[in-house]
């Protein structure tokens, strides 16, 4: 086997968590497709040191997140500071379902498809600081440092963005009930008669 197949195989077998990863921060496509690309880029660059080493997912996620903080630092409006209205509201920790093993049920699949389509939905002030603490195992103080906002700037957009997120995945969740439950037969045939002779 020559490098460069080694490499798309490599390749491969990465790029659906390098997408998610940019995809869950950045929330749009072609942006992700972007990322994926420099990523990518990136790993074929360090490809020698990447190659069987069992610490490549990890390298290649840390990749995709500095790339996409640096994307939205860079070309993003800058965030404004909310902290000051809900200084008095506590930090709730939510039961949040973390990404679901390839053997999950039909069930836990299509709840976790509609966790990452209302994510995404999630303004990036919210929806990036949650992702980071929830998908990237980052604490607060962590993801402070990386954003450089304030630590209650932090607290606040996460509990915004699970309270947001819980209000539109209950209604994403009912509303995909709602299509499920089954529908009455209408039938508008018309009777067939039969000729008797």
């Amino acid at each position: 086997m020559t490098n460069s197949e080694k490499f798309e195989a490599f390749m491969r077998a990465y790029q659906d968590m390098v997408y998610s990863t940019a995809m869950r921060l950045l929330a749009n496509p072609a942006e992700s497709q972007d990322i994926s690309q420099e990523v990518f880029l990136r790993a074929y660059q360090h490809f020698a040191d990447l190659e069987g080493s069992s610490t490549a997912g990890g390298w290649l996620k840390t990749v995709a997140t500095n790339l996409c903080l640096n994307h939205l630092s860079r070309y993003r409006a800058r965030w404004r500071f909310f902290s000051d209205f809900f200084s008095g509201e506590k930090d709730e920790e939510v039961d949040f379902p973390a990404p679901a093993p390839e053997d999950v049920s039909a069930e836990t699949e299509e709840q976790r498809w509609h966790l990452e389509q209302v994510m995404q939905k999630l303004p990036e002030t919210q929806r990036v600081p949650l992702v980071l603490y929830h998908f990237h195992d980052l604490s607060y103080e962590e993801i402070a440092a990386r954003l450089q906002v304030s630590l209650s700037k932090v607290k606040t957009d996460i509990f915004r963005a699970r309270a947001a997120l819980r209000r539109k995945l209950e209604i994403a969740l009912r509303s995909a009930e709602a299509s499920a439950a089954p529908k009455p037969r209408v039938s508008n045939a018309k009777p067939k008669y039969e000729v008797l002779i």
